[in-house]
Parts: C-alpha cells; sequence; structure tokens
C-alpha cells in the first residue's frame, strides 16, 4: 500500500485528505502494480488517478517512511509529493473511476490540529504516523 503525501506549508504543515462518500475521510492511497517502475511511480499514479492533480505536476517524490498497519497484513510506504510553486486550492472535487466512480472532495489537514472529520481507524493511525514522521524530521 502506498501512500501520496502532498503536503502545503501555507500556515503550518498540511496533509492533503479527501471525503469519500461512503468510507469516510481518507488520504490518497493504492497499491503497487506489477507495471510501476517504483514505489514513487506509484504513488504519483495514484495521486492523479484519485486526485485529478496530473503526473506532470509533480516535481520530486522522495519516502518519508513505512509503517506496519496491522489491518489486512497492509504494509505503507509513505512518499512526499512536492509539486510546481503555486499552491493547489483550498478544496476541491474530483471524479475518480475507483469502485465503480466516486466524487472525492480534498481538503487540506493542519498536522498539528486536532481532526473535525470521522475516519477508519487505520486512517486515523496513518495520520498520526506521518504526524510523526515530518514533525520529527
Amino acid at each position: 500500500m502506498n501512500s501520496a503525501l502532498s503536503v502545503n506549508a501555507r500556515s503550518g504543515i498540511e496533509l492533503l485528505l479527501f471525503r469519500h462518500p461512503i468510507a469516510g475521510v481518507q488520504q490518497v492511497k493504492g497499491t503497487l502494480e506489477l507495471w510501476d517502475e517504483s514505489i514513487e511511480a506509484a504513488t504519483v499514479r495514484e495521486l492523479e488517478e484519485e486526485s485529478g492533480i496530473p503526473v506532470k505536476t509533480i516535481s520530486s517524490t522522495s519516502i518519508l517512511g513505512q509503517w506496519e498497519s496491522g489491518f489486512q497484513n497492509q504494509q505503507w510506504h509513505f512518499v512526499l509529493c512536492d509539486g510546481e510553486e503555486k499552491a493547489l486550492p483550498d478544496t476541491w472535487s474530483h471524479y475518480t473511476q475507483d469502485d465503480g466512480g466516486h466524487w472525492f472532495e480534498f481538503f487540506w489537514y493542519e498536522l498539528e490540529g486536532e481532526p473535525q472529520w470521522k475516519a477508519h481507524p487505520v486512517f486515523i493511525e496513518a495520520i498520526s504516523q506521518i504526524r510523526q514522521l515530518l514533525l520529527t524530521s
């Protein structure tokens, strides 16, 4: 499982999240496919598929860390994705073909704040892991 971490530094460290219409708040994530050249390439592909952020706007990637989630034997790789100088909007919607097609509502979450939304416990713990990795690096 790969997790794309788009991080904004407008008013602190902000993580890109989205509201899934059925499953609640999540971060962009996906699976390494046989044709993916690397974990980073898979992450950028998933970022474009799920958020609509074009691959060509990602200028660099770096692996932040990994985490054994304890959920369905998933090992998560957290990958930082840096993009163009211009900031992404505060919020936006993107229609994805995932699971038969859904509208995902994207927003920025300031990592130092308390969540004001509900999410599956695995995502809450993943965000906690990301917070520790980002704020201590």
